[in-house]
């Protein structure tokens, strides 16, 4: 089953500009706040919210997914609306059916946006041993250039504004489902979305990782090769490998063997099971196979239909749900045992899912102070 991403078929194709062959130290961006040793908490650790954005559009939704893909919306919203805050974008014209669809639980930002992919367009929240706070702004835009994101551009900057933390500015093109960290210095990354030219030309893994370091406080990154080009997301890491705890890797495999993820994620496997943390750990890795099949209303080849891209909140860990029966339990079986003090939430979010994304997508978490 293939576990693809926003079709590129739909959307049409453009080229990055980015940066072009900057050294290391050229990555920085003047003008930030300069507190010093950030770091990105791990997503199981306390959060003071979620942010997410009620942005689906006709333009590029369809008429037939518009409805439904706002409804699933609602519905993971109202789900972590109930162990904690949500934040949710807005347009001002959509303000009373956001209301009536997400519920009273969620607060709603007026914000011209879009789409809702949170994930991508909102900021990165970083912390420091004081506990204070910061957003990382890594320069959304489109993914590529591939989908029109004036709007989603300044994405970051808003949240970061209403959040009432400061803004941390690079150069570096990047987006939050593009990187996955264990909260103590490890990142899994994939090399087909960072390093590609439609983001960061030029850039190469050294001046890659001395960024994260600066930003995100990474010592260690873990490089996954990916895909680039099949998705609009050249293949994010957050539906191939993610963090379940420190040392402990939840990997995805597609095991058809005439999908094109089913060789990459076979090499994602190898690497993670030879791969070593921050901390010198040899990582766990847990194999959560995607579903054998998915429901006919919204089955297309554009459908993203993987377990991995579930989200950790205070109490809980919303995941999907396809309807295969066996392949919908042993999700739940695994990450029960993953999350064993959680809540496991599994939802219906196909219409989602036909868009090429998932639960982890559509949300951005600000970690508690």
């Amino acid at each position: 089953m293939m576990q693809t991403r926003r079709n590129l078929l739909n959307l049409g194709l453009a080229s990055g500009l980015g940066l072009l062959g900057l050294p290391p130290q050229a990555l920085a961006a003047t003008g930030q706040t300069g507190q010093g040793s950030w770091h990105m908490p791990d997503e199981a650790e306390p959060h003071r919210a979620t942010w997410m954005s009620f942005g689906p559009r006709e333009e590029i939704w369809g008429e037939r997914l518009l409805e439904a893909v706002r409804l699933n919306l609602g519905s993971i919203a109202r789900s972590i609306a109930a162990y904690e805050p949500v934040h949710m974008l807005v347009r001002e014209e959509d303000q009373d059916l956001a209301y009536e669809t997400c519920g009273p639980k969620v607060q709603l930002h007026v914000r011209e946006v879009d789409d809702l992919w949170m994930r991508d367009s909102g900021p990165v929240f970083v912390r420091n041993a004081q506990g204070q706070r910061a957003a990382v702004d890594f320069n959304f835009n489109g993914w590529g250039k591939k989908q029109a994101h004036a709007h989603d551009a300044q994405v970051a900057r808003f949240v970061a504004q209403q959040s009432g933390v400061p803004r941390l500015a690079t150069r570096l093109v990047q987006e939050g489902g593009g990187i996955e960290v264990d909260g103590q210095g490890t990142a899994i990354i994939t090399e087909s979305c960072v390093l590609n030219p439609n983001r960061n030309p030029g850039v190469g893994k050294a001046a890659c990782e001395t960024e994260l370091k600066r930003l995100l406080g990474i010592e260690k990154v873990i490089w996954l090769p990916g895909i680039a080009g099949r998705d609009i997301t050249d293949g994010h890491t957050d539906f191939y490998a993610r963090f379940s705890s420190p040392g402990v890797v939840v990997a995805g495999f597609d095991a058809d063997p005439e999908s094109y993820d089913h060789a990459v994620t076979q090499k994602h496997l190898q690497i993670l099971r030879a791969a070593t943390d921050a901390r010198g750990r040899k990582l766990k890795v847990m194999v959560l196979a995607g579903p054998a099949d998915v429901r006919k209303a919204f089955k297309s080849d554009s459908f993203a239909a993987g377990y991995i891209n579930f989200y950790v909140c205070n109490g809980a860990v919303i995941a999907p749900e396809f309807g295969d029966k066996r392949g919908d339990a042993n999700c739940r079986s695994l990450l029960q045992e993953l999350f064993p003090k959680r809540d496991i939430v599994q939802l219906n979010i196909d219409a989602v899912a036909a868009g090429g994304g998932g639960i982890h997508c559509t949300t951005q978490q600000e970690p508690a102070a």
